[in-house]
């Protein structure tokens, strides 16, 4: 049996969530961003699907409870940061549709962030949801790769082929990996990720498939759109690449603490009935809520708040990993 990974808008079992725990990730944020965070999982949750809501200890729990719906399902579990797509398992399915779990080794995103617990939340998610797992031996992010269920996906030579990662494999050995682990047959390169990303330009901040062969990509907003350049590029690369492509209104130009933010609608979450967008609080907020509202008429589109969760990082997609039906 050939196992694949799905898209994630096929139907979620249930999603895990992790919590904002630690202050110095979120230096005068964390309870703004525990707040963005909860947020998010009661949207999720509220629209039919499942939330297992990832606490770092019992005092986290019960901060947690505080905000969060009371059918939000909390779990305790030694983590570093929140980032659940990156060091969580990626679950994969096969034509009959049983599952099985992917752990990929993690090494701080590039040796820039090491933290207690991110190597082994990934094996400790999955033995609690009692998934059969395999181990491969290399390097990998959930968010440094986005896939159309078909065995196409689209990732980012930033980060895929940064020698922080895994400095032995080529491109060609990269494509053999992904292949073997997730059942992906064909990749599409793009080039950068946004500027100020801290985990070398992943890819769900920059291009998410919406459908099968359908790519969304960014479209800049203002003349002073940081990213502009990488749009193009990323717009470029797609079309000879041969995928259909749909655009999004970026955030535009994002400035906090006098530093320019990766802010991006991207990292939405697709979830089985709703799909949950970051907004920043710009004039482009609307615009991009209508343009990912028309791409999935079956979920509601519901924008949230999401700039304290980006100060440490990453967005509700970055934060979140689901597990197929």
């Amino acid at each position: 049996m050939t196992y694949r990974q799905p898209p994630e808008w096929a139907p979620h079992e249930f999603v895990w969530i992790g919590f904002p725990h630690d202050a110095t990730e979120w230096p005068d944020q964390l309870k703004a961003a525990q707040g963005e965070i909860a947020a998010f999982a009661n949207a999720v949750q509220q629209s039919g699907e499942q939330v297992r809501l990832v606490c770092r200890d019992a005092a986290n729990a019960d901060a947690a409870r505080a905000l969060v719906d009371e059918k939000i399902d909390i779990r305790i579990h030694r983590y570093g940061d929140i980032w659940l797509r990156d060091t969580g398992p990626l679950v994969v399915q096969d034509e009959r549709g049983r599952v099985e779990a992917r752990l990929f080794d993690f090494n701080g995103w590039g040796g820039k962030y090491y933290m207690g617990g991110d190597r082994e939340i990934g094996a400790a998610l999955a033995r609690e949801a009692a998934l059969t797992a395999r181990n491969a031996d290399w390097v990998l992010e959930g968010g440094a790769i986005d896939v159309d269920g078909s065995g196409l996906a689209v990732t980012t030579a930033q980060c895929l082929l940064n020698p922080n990662r895994n400095p032995k494999l080529t491109r060609e050995d990269i494509e053999a990996r992904l292949r073997d682990d997730l059942g992906l047959e064909r990749i599409l390169w793009l080039g950068d990720g946004l500027q100020g990303d801290h985990t070398d330009g992943h890819v769900d901040n920059l291009a998410r498939f919406v459908g099968p062969n359908l790519l969304a990509l960014p479209a800049a907003s203002g003349d002073d759109d940081p990213n502009a350049a990488i749009y193009a590029d990323a717009e470029a690369r797609a079309a000879r690449f041969g995928v259909d492509t749909v655009f999004i209104p970026s955030p535009g130009r994002v400035v906090h603490n006098d530093e320019v933010q990766p802010a991006s609608h991207m990292n939405f979450y697709i979830g089985s009935h709703a799909v949950i967008v970051p907004v920043y609080g710009t004039a482009h907020d609307n615009a991009a809520l209508q343009a990912i509202g028309a791409l999935f008429p079956d979920r509601e589109t519901i924008g949230l708040p999401a700039m304290a969760v980006l100060s440490g990082g990453g967005s509700f997609h970055c934060a979140s990993q689901q597990v197929p039906a």
